[in-house]
């Protein structure tokens, strides 16, 4: 793919009219596995890495729409009535980049209008805790550090996320400066526009105001797993289930994320998508044209490999643990894809750990 190709806006033929018309939970999981095995099918045959992801990711937007608007229906019905003021629902994570892959989990959130009503935050508490126990029975496992619109920490009104966010950046430390980085990747999906856009804007505020928080931001994207050995051979896991495996999530995929994510923090970009942000630093001319080309190259092949992981089918709905099995790693052409792609991966980090160094010395 030639670095100044736009990603094109895929809108795929099929009808969504499943999704969007669902009546109950129940019918809206059912809708979601047909379109779900149809995608599977189109994996090898039609559709481009970029495509599938993008249509995924439409489908996973379309769920969550009509997941809220059920919370908020069967809330009217139990007397409960309509928000009583506006609201964003917003994701964060691989949703947030709009490369979840089908077997994706939770990753939410809940910008609440600062208008006074006595009920709003009783009220939001009740629509987080329905909407987070909707996606898990739709298929969308529960995230496992919390990072959902029922806990209060990833569902406030807008002024007071934007004294969390200020809070997250004048703390250096590990964690703040992690919550810090997964908010990063807030994108909107359902409810007012306009709350998720000012919160946007206090986020880059704010990141611009604290000059060391992007040294802070560069430390925790350095570290990653060991991949490649001295002799330039693919680590792979020693014990447990993967044994023999490689982890393609942490191991390859989330190092191009990180280093991504921390040059378009650094350059003021507000992008989400991982390409996105590569071709917005690519038109700045902001780093070296090198580095990106060999960091979309290795981009795309990690998408190809995140979704090439052996898959379970559980209920009707696709589990992956993320992990290319031994098998796959006897293929000589995946074996080379793998190692070729690590290597680029190890010059993009390379280059953030200088960057980092230089960085560490400057400081008084």
């Amino acid at each position: 793919m030639d670095m100044m190709e736009l990603i094109p806006y895929i809108n795929q033929s099929w009808s969504y009219q499943g999704i969007d018309g669902a009546a109950s939970s129940q019918e809206l999981r059912q809708a979601r596995v047909i379109l779900q095995n149809e995608l599977q099918e189109l994996l090898s045959a039609s559709l481009s890495p970029i495509e599938w992801y993008q249509t995924v990711n439409e489908l996973h937007d379309r769920v969550a729409r009509r997941a809220v608007e059920l919370c908020i229906q069967g809330m009217v019905e139990e007397g409960l009535g309509r928000p009583p003021v506006p609201y964003a629902f917003i994701v964060f994570g691989s949703s947030g980049r709009q490369e979840a892959t089908l077997w994706s989990d939770q990753d939410n959130g809940m910008i609440i209008s600062d208008f006074p009503h006595e009920g709003k935050e009783a009220y939001f508490a009740e629509l987080g805790l329905r909407m987070t126990d909707m996606l898990e029975a739709l298929g969308y496992a529960k995230c496992e550090g919390k990072v959902m619109c029922s806990e209060p920490l990833w569902r406030k009104t807008l002024e007071s996320w934007k004294e969390q966010l200020k809070t997250w950046g004048s703390d250096l430390s590990w964690e703040p400066v992690r919550n810090l980085i997964i908010a990063s990747d807030m994108r909107f999906v359902a409810g007012e526009p306009e709350l998720a856009e000012e919160w946007i804007s206090a986020f880059y505020e704010g990141f611009r105001s604290l000059p060391d928080l992007s040294d802070a931001v560069l430390r925790n994207t350095v570290k990653h797993k060991a991949t490649l050995n001295i002799l330039g051979r693919v680590v792979t896991e020693r014990f447990g289930e993967h044994a023999g495996g490689f982890d393609v999530k942490y191991g390859l995929y989330i190092p191009l994320v990180n280093s991504a994510r921390f040059l378009a923090l650094q350059h003021g970009i507000k992008e989400t998508s991982t390409l996105k942000r590569i071709q917005r630093l690519v038109s700045l001319e902001a780093v070296p044209l090198t580095l990106l080309d060999a960091a979309q190259r290795a981009f795309m092949t990690a998408l190809k490999l995140r979704r090439s992981t052996p898959i379970v089918m559980k209920q009707g709905l696709q589990h992956s643990g993320g992990f290319l099995n031994e098998k796959q790693l006897k293929e000589k052409q995946m074996l080379y894809e793998l190692r070729d792609t690590l290597g680029l991966v190890r010059r993009v980090h390379r280059a953030l750990q200088r960057q980092l160094r230089f960085a560490e010395r400057r400081r008084p």
